[in-house]
């Protein structure tokens, strides 16, 4: 073995002596490696919403989660941030350990250098304008505020026992806490046919992290179950939206969540919703038959009702789409008679809204299907049916991108009449959409109706030229304000 020598004085080191540095004991003491550059939180992540609420939350574990991701620190990072070891900071995050203590709480805060104004717990220093003692040891503490503030401490007297009852609670959700989730969610459900998407997406979202947040945690397995069946059914509103901005992938991201949320749950009827929804998102792609496929899986776990008719809906249009009018017709069999069965009672369909397949929506579901086999009278008059019901029905329910396609339908099958003029007509009433209603199927639409007007047997057609200049300027919406349709 080669001798190894001291790089600074030469020395002949220790055969003991590995380090890669070839330094001896007292050069490596006098020349120590350079440290690494410590990590830290860049100013940016405190502008994060999530992130905000879970400092007014006090949620410590969840407010750890959220400064990782949004600043690409690993949990080691941020425990040499904090002066925290590893494992009770892995243990804070999953909701096993909690920080209690206030001086623990604010030293936490200052590590990750907190701004002033979104920190939840006054400095030290001042509450409420009062100044408080700092402890220093055992043997000798500060003298005490001649005029202490007594609110000022109730309060941070209060704050440290609820955080223990948390801590030692067996479980971290209430009756009333649930109840109000859900209402909210069947809120959402139910505006989300005729409101703007934008303020409903970032409140689903909202809903979303409070329900992760408490499944990290501890509950009694009965509310871990509920808590699962309302982030599943979340992340299925999550879905329809990001469908109806037209990006198919996140949608099925939302889908796969939901779909695991619902086995956790062991809810069959939300798995077959979600299921059906999957068949919708594929639909409207060249997925064609993993759409029918997933409708299958669907048809299997429906409960007689709404559920039921849906995934048969879907599947009969989802045929006809693809040319396979035999197996379109024999849905459309089933549906009728899942229409005449007496339905079975579906916590889900009870959300409202989006959540619901009303006769309205079956109509349009029927004129579509049928506008695609071809079969223009029966399709008219479903198409016409959907439309006045959507227009005389209660404002709530009515669903202005179910009801816009269900006009492109009446459109479709004027062309195919001969009757271009009447098609212009109705063309009209699409274009006058504001942008905030044009839900990206109604893109898809106009492209196809834009290839029927552009056959040859057309091309001389005055009325044909028209159509076909107004539907290549058509614009749909961008992903800003949405008002989608529960399709």
């Amino acid at each position: 073995m080669s001798e190894r020598r001291c790089r600074t004085c030469e020395c002949l080191l220790s055969r003991y002596n590995t380090g890669a540095v070839d330094l001896c004991g007292p050069c490596a003491r006098e020349h120590p490696p350079a440290a690494a550059e410590a990590p830290s939180v860049p100013a940016h992540v405190w502008s994060d919403s999530g992130i905000q609420e879970a400092l007014n939350a006090l949620d410590f574990g969840r407010l750890s989660q959220l400064v990782r991701r949004r600043s690409g620190l690993r949990q080691d990072d941020l425990a040499r941030i904090t002066g925290l070891s590893q494992g009770y900071l892995s243990q804070l995050e999953s909701g096993t350990r909690r920080l209690t203590h206030l001086d623990k709480s604010q030293a936490f805060l200052e590590a990750l250098n907190v701004p002033t104004a979104l920190r939840p717990i006054a400095a030290p220093e001042t509450v409420n304008g009062a100044h408080r003692a700092t402890e220093t040891t055992s043997h000798q503490r500060t003298a005490p505020d001649p005029a202490p503030d007594l609110n000022a401490l109730a309060a941070d007297a209060a704050a440290t026992s609820g955080a223990f009852a948390d801590l030692i609670a067996p479980t971290n959700i209430d009756a009333n806490a649930l109840e109000e989730l859900s209402f909210t969610l069947a809120r959402i459900a139910t505006d989300y046919v005729h409101a703007p998407l934008f303020p409903l997406f970032t409140e689903l979202i909202s809903v979303r992290d409070q329900l992760f947040s408490k499944l990290q945690g501890r509950q009694r397995p009965q509310q871990s179950r509920e808590l699962f069946m309302l982030a599943g059914t979340t992340c299925l509103l999550l879905a329809h939206a990001s469908q109806n901005l037209g990006d198919q992938a996140s949608a099925m991201t939302q889908i796969r969540t939901a779909r695991t949320c619902a086995e956790q749950a062991d809810h069959t009827g939300l798995l077959a919703w979600t299921l059906g929804t999957a068949a919708l998102i594929t639909e409207w792609s060249p997925q064609g038959r993993m759409s029918l496929r997933l409708a299958e899986q669907a048809a299997t776990l429906a409960p007689p009702g709404e559920s039921r008719i849906r995934i048969a809906a879907i599947e009969a249009r989802t045929a006809a789409r693809i040319g396979d009018h035999e197996r379109a017709r024999t849905a459309l069999d089933r549906m009728r008679r899942a229409m005449d069965e007496p339905p079975r009672d579906d916590d889900l369909v009870q959300y409202g809204g989006l959540l619901t397949f009303p006769r309205a929506k079956q109509d349009y579901y029927l004129g579509g299907t049928y506008t695609l086999l071809g079969e223009h009278q029966q399709a008219q008059q479903h198409a016409a049916t959907a439309i006045e019901a959507y227009r005389t029905g209660p404002h709530e329910e009515r669903s202005y991108g179910d009801e816009a396609l269900a006009q492109l339908d009446l459109i479709t099958i004027g062309i195919h009449q001969g009757d271009l003029d009447e098609a212009l007509a109705g063309l009209h009433h699409i274009l006058n959409l504001p942008p905030e209603m044009r839900i990206r199927q109604l893109g898809n639409a106009m492209d196809r109706l834009g290839t029927l007007v552009r056959r040859p047997e057309l091309k001389r057609s005055r009325a044909a030229g028209e159509l076909a200049d107004l539907i290549r300027g058509y614009q749909v919406i961008d992903g800003g304000t949405a008002l989608p349709s529960g399709r």
